[in-house]
């Protein structure tokens, strides 16, 4: 498992936090207990299995629900 940290450009209400966690817990290979959405630093945190999922497809799910990824990492 690896722990991945995407920096997100604004999250600009609290119904945006929701939607990133469902859309994230429904990646396959997201620990769904992990996610995380901080709305004040605007970042998601999730632990991801990089055999089955990778940050670039998980970035890619959360710019698919409109909002711009800043920077992603993984570790």
């Amino acid at each position: 498992m690896k722990k991945a940290t995407i920096q997100l450009e604004s999250l600009a209400c609290p119904s945006c936090v929701q939607k990133i966690e469902n859309a994230t817990k429904k990646l396959d290979g997201v620990d769904k207990e992990s996610v995380k959405v901080l709305f004040n630093s605007s970042k998601v945190k999730f632990d991801f299995d990089n055999e089955k999922l990778s940050l670039k497809d998980a970035e890619d799910a959360i710019a698919a629900l409109g909002y711009e990824v800043k920077k992603a990492k993984a570790k």
